[in-house]
């Protein structure tokens, strides 16, 4: 398990992005590195990414110690090249990892990555596709494709702080005790809403805005079966 790219972004003009700036930084390229990783702070607040150098622009929806780094696996970026028929490099997807040998799907928010030398980090949610993603991917029904694929990346947290490289290896140091996966947690949050109170196994694991979402949801429908 290893890092293939480690890539940032600049705030660049596009016409696909509903921040009031009218940039975004998801457009990420490949850097050789080292690239120091950090926590961030608050969505509003913070620095916006945790990446020394990359740009998170609409700090609403994006960016924060939850959203800190965002992971995608070459494997699945793979198969999209399959169902595509397009080159899909590194970065592309937005993400800052673009890593290899971990199944990012299966992965369980609380999870704990040692990467490098240094960098601790920890699952803390999957991504949800926007309209921005789907404009710069350029792909006509893109946002429910890729949610129907559920295979959305990770989000993490920084727990320690490092600087990281290409080909840094990636070992999972904890593992909690928990059905949370992140397709888990992407499927109770988009198709398959049934399942959110169920994500409250994650405990800390799971950002405060998500546990808001699940609490509002128990408050309407219960713990049990509700709204599809």
């Amino acid at each position: 398990m290893h890092l293939i790219s480690v890539n940032v972004g600049r705030a660049e003009p596009d016409a696909h992005t509903d921040y009031e700036g009218g940039v975004t930084g998801i457009g990420k390229r490949p850097v050789p590195g080292p690239v120091r990783v950090f926590a961030p702070g608050s969505k509003a607040a913070g620095l916006g990414s945790g990446l020394e150098g990359d740009a998170v622009c609409n700090r609403r929806y994006h960016g924060g110690d939850h959203q800190a780094v965002y992971a995608y696996a070459r494997e699945d970026l793979d198969l999209w090249e399959r169902e595509l028929g397009r080159e899909l490099p590194g970065g592309l997807f937005g993400e800052n990892f673009t890593t290899s040998g971990i199944d990012l799907n299966t992965a369980r928010l609380g999870d704990r990555w040692r990467v490098g030398a240094d960098l601790v980090l920890e699952v803390a949610s999957a991504r949800i596709p926007c309209r921005t993603f789907q404009g710069v991917l350029g792909e006509p029904g893109w946002v429910k494709r890729f949610t129907r694929e559920a295979r959305p990346g990770a989000y993490l947290r920084v727990i320690q702080e490092g600087a990281v490289s290409p080909g840094d290896p990636i070992e999972i140091v904890h593992r909690p005790d928990h059905e949370v996966t992140v397709q888990f947690w992407f499927r109770a949050f988009t198709t398959e809403r049934a399942l959110l109170p169920r994500t409250l196994a994650a405990g800390s694991a799971m950002e405060p805005e998500a546990h808001e979402t699940v609490r509002q949801y128990v408050e309407k429908y219960g713990d049990g079966a509700g709204a599809r």
